[in-house]
């Protein structure tokens, strides 16, 4: 079937390359803003890991500059421009905002709006202290020209061995990445090897400029969390899975290696939960001392739910998730990269 996509996959990469091509010639504006924007995306329909690393750079910088997040908000019941406030839930600004908002409401703003170019004008009318913008998913959004373009591509499938959209999962072809100032690939093994690592810079290299750094990361999973109470209980040995992500794969291996899983209710990415949705749990014929573990993007989207009377007397948990980098220089590398763009473009201005 793949392979019958494939004149698809062609037609559509043309059509990609001639919207860049617009861009890069200039035919086509994009907007620079006077203070550093840095983009997180990918080249890849969902699953790659961003909403963890866009956390990692809340954290890395928001004791030193006020920061923004800018999404799309994918899936919302809204249209426009919001910045997120005490009303907001995942109907509103989307699952991922969302999940910003219930972390770093108290020391970053969090926005939504379909318009980047529109939406950052409105961060600067309505915030005027303001230093640094963080784009969530906007690499094919040509628009905005970042001062510092980071580029996920998952471990498990790499640019180099997919295909465009038909007969593959990638939004444009694979030279799209030499846009890039860093390639991050993530979700990688805990023991991915220095010659590995090689090996996969070798193969993806060609695509990428020769200035382009290149990262590893992985992801970390925490105990996990009860869902109604932070004082809940979380020494359980069984679980059933729920998880509405685009690629559940690696949160059900960790699972098997902490728990006995019975069950995995999996969900298409970015679903909105129903009472049917809930009824279908309720009849899993939940026995005690088992759980329902949930990831962490699915957690705030199931919260209007916690107190269903359908799931009274049964546990809810999920799994917090965080990046780590392969070694602690790979760490130091990123981190002077992305602060010295900051400096760079404060400077400048």
């Amino acid at each position: 079937m793949k392979y019958f996509l494939l004149p698809f996959s062609i037609l559509y990469g043309i059509v990609t390359d001639v919207r860049n091509y617009l861009y890069d010639k200039g035919f086509w504006k994009e907007y620079r803003f006077d203070f550093p924007i840095i983009n997180v995306g990918n080249l890849t329909v969902g699953g790659t890991g961003k909403t963890p690393h866009v956390e990692y750079l809340i954290r890395l910088l928001n004791d030193k500059y006020s920061l923004t997040t800018l999404s799309r908000g994918y899936g919302r019941k809204t249209k426009g421009f919001i910045i997120a406030d005490s009303d907001a839930n995942a109907q509103t600004i989307g699952d991922e905002p969302y999940q910003y908002f219930q972390k770093f409401n108290d020391i970053i703003d969090i926005a939504v709006g379909e318009n980047r170019v529109e939406a950052v004008r409105e961060i600067i009318k309505q915030k005027f202290n303001n230093d640094i913008i963080i784009l969530d998913d906007a690499f094919q959004h040509r628009a905005i020209k970042p001062s510092l373009n980071l580029l996920l591509i998952d471990y498990s499938r790499p640019i180099y061995e997919d295909f465009t959209f038909p007969a593959g999962r990638l939004r444009e072809r694979r030279h799209g990445a030499k846009r890039a100032d860093a390639i991050i690939i993530t979700k990688c093994p805990e023991n991915l090897s220095d010659k590995m690592q090689g090996e996969i810079e070798k193969k993806i290299r060609p695509y990428l400029t020769e200035n382009t750094f290149l990262i590893f990361t992985k992801i970390m999973y925490g105990k996990p969390q009860n869902c109604r109470s932070e004082l809940g209980n979380n020494d359980f040995k069984k679980a059933i899975l729920l998880s509405g992500i685009a690629n559940p794969k690696q949160f059900e291996m960790y699972a098997n290696t902490q728990f006995e899983v019975v069950n995995h209710l999996i969900f298409r990415d970015h679903h909105d939960f129903t009472e049917n949705d809930i009824a279908k749990i309720k009849n899993q014929n939940i026995k005690p001392g088992t759980v329902i573990l949930m990831t962490e993007k699915d957690m705030v989207k199931f919260i209007p739910f916690l107190n269903n009377d359908l799931l009274i007397g049964i546990e809810l948990y999920y799994l917090p998730i965080e990046i780590k980098f392969l070694n602690e220089e790979m760490k130091a590398n990123f981190d002077k990269l992305v602060l010295s763009n900051i400096n760079k473009n404060t400077l400048h201005n």
